[in-house]
């Protein structure tokens, strides 16, 4: 009685009006006060006596408890089928026999917000507790989603939505005319992923001689394949490929570039000396026949030069450590090699450069340039003076650089090259701008001072003067050729 007779006054005290503010619509709560309005006026249709008493199933156990949802869980997909049957021999007049699955929540207490024990809730409370929440029925997804998983899609559309990186499924496309048409629109749409995605599903669905058979008259797919199977390291596939389109030259380039995965130098060599007989060109089979002499003399080379190392025997080996083996380096590094460690060996010696440029027909200019380079780094002037010095038909002897002297001069300062070694080479530059550049950033004095002495021109040596010291041999030689 004092609880009834609590609520009684709390009900009388309370006021469902209050004042009027302008800020009510833009209350945050506005719209759960119009729900609990509309809650109000469904007052009139529940009837609140049945709220508070408690409910009781036929078993006589209240609604709610832990047995009576266990019981109502076990028999309620029997109860279902058993009322489904009841209906039908009953007909239309037996649905109102048809017992009502129970439930924990009353409606009136839905609506107020109170629970089995009649314990009173806000409309918030109520419209936030967990088991309200899982009575709302959820939303369906728009059927635009539902799109993404159709399998409906024509061979256009499907090229489409991979261009826009959807998800499409290529296994509907099951006949060689589908599968065409899903690569020709592919082609026609210029993609270069969305054509390897399509080349890669029909070279999992179609046999080799089908696929090369339609790929031979779609040039543009044939070469985005050849570049896939290079780029997957798929050999095999790519050999019966070019096979099948007659390409030879192709086919014998692709296996001499497996000699890149041969690691051992023994084997690499065999397997260099097996592709000499593959159909290459011409010019292809002189540079497989020059990758396996050069490989059988760096094999011979290493051999003696690490045995001569390990032993002490050479000055040279231990005053300038190898910093790396020669195995697998190219001709020019070769050929530095020689010049650096072989340079006066007879040209019988494999090692020898001159044997080496014999050999493998090695140009003037490259030879000049990669034996100055080699020799300058050991600060040999005398074999850089011997390599740029020539003998004509008649005896006379004379300096000549395949290269320029100008390079040469820049080589020679790179390697530290004394003033008096670079201003013999500076002198034999022919441009005299070139000449006057060079000698005036390394300080060739003589050679500047020469310069402007044989153009007469008393202004610019004037003005030289200045630039170097006072009382040198330098100064004394522009003074007396003013003076003269």
């Amino acid at each position: 009685m004092s609880r009834v007779r609590a609520d009684e006054e709390e009900y009388w005290h309370s006021s469902k009006f209050r004042a009027f503010t302008f800020d009510d619509e833009d209350d945050e709560l506005s719209q759960l006060k119009e729900s609990k309005r509309a809650v109000n006026s469904l007052r009139d249709i529940v009837d609140d006596d049945d709220d508070d008493l408690e409910r009781v199933s036929w078993s006589g156990e209240p609604v709610g408890s832990i047995s009576w949802s266990i019981k109502e869980t076990a028999s309620g997909s029997t109860s279902s089928l058993d009322g489904r049957d009841s209906s039908l021999q009953k007909g239309s007049s037996s649905y109102a026999a048809l017992p009502k699955q129970a439930s924990s929540y009353s409606l009136s207490s839905l609506f107020k917000g109170r629970n089995k024990l009649s314990s009173f809730q806000s409309l918030s409370d109520a419209l936030t507790d967990t088991g309200v929440k899982n009575c709302a029925p959820e939303l369906r997804r728009p059927k635009a989603e539902y799109k993404d998983y159709s399998s409906d899609w024509s061979p256009k559309d499907t090229v489409r939505r991979m261009q826009r990186g959807k998800v499409c499924s290529l296994e509907r496309f099951r006949s060689l005319q589908d599968k065409l048409v899903l690569l020709d629109e592919a082609v026609a749409g210029h993609d270069g992923n969305v054509i390897t995605a399509v080349l890669i599903f029909l070279k999992r669905t179609l046999r080799r001689e089908i696929l090369f058979r339609e790929l031979e008259v779609r040039q543009v797919a044939l070469c985005h394949l050849i570049h896939f199977l290079r780029e997957t390291g798929e050999q095999k596939f790519l050999l019966d490929l070019l096979r099948f389109l007659d390409r030879t030259e192709e086919v014998a380039l692709s296996q001499y570039r497996e000699h890149l995965n041969i690691q051992d130098v023994e084997k690499r060599r065999e397997f260099l000396k097996g592709c000499i007989g593959l159909p290459f060109s011409a010019e292809d089979t002189s540079h497989i026949q020059d990758h396996y002499t050069l490989l059988e003399r760096q094999i011979i080379i290493e051999a003696n030069d690490r045995h001569l190392e390990m032993a002490g025997q050479s000055e040279l080996f231990r005053k300038y450590p190898r910093k790396a083996s020669i195995l697998n380096m190219p001709l020019v590094t070769t050929l530095f090699y020689s010049c650096f460690y072989h340079y006066t060996e007879a040209e019988g010696m494999f090692s020898s450069p001159t044997n080496l440029k014999k050999t493998f027909k090695i140009p003037d200019k490259q030879y000049v340039l990669t034996a100055l380079a080699a020799r300058a780094k050991l600060r040999a002037w005398g074999d850089v003076d011997a390599l740029l010095t020539t003998k004509n038909w008649l005896g006379y002897t004379k300096k000549k650089a395949p290269i320029g002297f100008h390079r040469v001069v820049e080589i020679l300062q790179r390697n530290n090259a004394p003033v008096q070694v670079l201003q013999e080479y500076v002198r034999l530059v022919e441009d005299v701008e070139t000449r006057l550049n060079l000698a005036t950033k390394y300080k060739c004095h003589d050679v500047v001072i020469e310069t402007y002495r044989d153009l007469k021109d008393r202004v610019q040596l004037t003005a030289y003067k200045c630039k170097v010291e006072r009382c040198s041999a330098e100064e004394e030689k522009i003074q007396s050729i003013l003076s003269n």
